[in-house]
């Protein structure tokens, strides 16, 4: 019956916002799609395949005949296969872009700004992603921002988003990113966009690591500890579980080097990895300066 309805991907499309991967791939048989529909579908499951790091599947999958979007997501997989495969698929995401015909594809934009965002860069992300059009552009977008420090252009992005569709499940998660990145009172507000979250859809790493962020910015670690092995429970490699554990624990006084082990096995080129790396190594020069 859901095809019937005005939007058959809706519960699909809300699946993978809030990080349930696994469901989003179990309901994805939607009836009585039309071609684009399909192809948006087939999208977010690759996508939600990417998430649960079945890279290579994707890859397999995915043949050369396959439309523009499906080629932007098999490059993603690409990309976060291998470091190696790295240049490959920046190199194929550049060909696309330059593509008039194909160019401006919403899904291409994204995946670009996808990659561009794990490179840390930027500006070249915002190039393909700041001309917005989808809701999930706008939610990069406001990613993209907070990462730059500019909270105030985020929340112009989020304007936006909340004159489309204030109650979008992506809306609320872009309003609650901007709260965690403003401090202060809007902490509160976050985790009550998480809590309500919690109460309406299965509970997710990423709903989970939301309250978590939030109930650590408040200094309640134990609430947070909680909530982050519950997180762990669900998928004992994301990193982002990992990552907040490693400071929860250090708040508590608790050891973290196991989690920092399991991240740096599972994501070694994760940002508190490469900190860490770099504290390492400045000890060491210190320690050969004293020596």
């Amino acid at each position: 019956m859901a095809a019937a309805g005005p939007d058959p991907l809706f519960g699909l499309r809300n699946n993978f916002y809030i990080g349930a991967y696994q469901a989003a791939i179990n309901n994805s048989d939607v009836p009585n799609l039309s071609q684009d529909d399909a192809v948006e579908r087939d999208t977010l499951v690759y996508r939600s395949y990417i998430a649960l790091g079945s890279y290579q599947l994707v890859i397999n999958e995915i043949d050369a005949s396959a439309p523009t979007p499906l080629q932007a997501v098999k490059l993603l997989a690409l990309y976060l296969a291998s470091p190696d495969n790295k240049e490959t698929a920046i190199s194929g995401l550049h060909e696309l872009l330059g593509d008039p015909a194909i160019g401006s594809n919403p899904i291409l934009r994204l995946i670009a700004g996808i990659v561009f965002t794990h490179e840390q860069d930027y500006n070249e992300a915002l190039k393909h992603t700041n001309a917005g059009g989808t809701m999930e552009l706008h939610a990069l977008n406001v990613q993209i921002l907070i990462k730059m420090h500019r909270s105030d252009y985020a929340e112009k992005q989020l304007r936006i988003m909340q004159q489309v569709e204030e109650d979008h499940t992506l809306t609320q998660l872009a309003n609650a990113w901007l709260n965690l990145a403003v401090g202060g009172s809007k902490i509160q507000e976050a985790y009550l966009i998480f809590q309500d979250f919690s109460e309406k859809y299965q509970m997710t790493s990423l709903i989970l690591n939301g309250k978590a962020v939030c109930c650590m910015h408040m200094g309640n670690f134990d609430e947070a500890e909680t909530l982050l092995l519950e997180a762990l429970n669900k998928d004992a490699k994301d990193p982002e579980t990992l990552a907040n554990l490693i400071v929860c624990s250090l708040h508590l006084g608790k050891p973290s080097a196991r989690y920092l082990n399991q991240l740096k096995l599972s994501h070694p080129d994760h940002t508190l990895v490469k900190r860490a790396a770099s504290a390492e190594e400045s000890f060491d020069r210190a320690v050969q300066t004293v020596a």
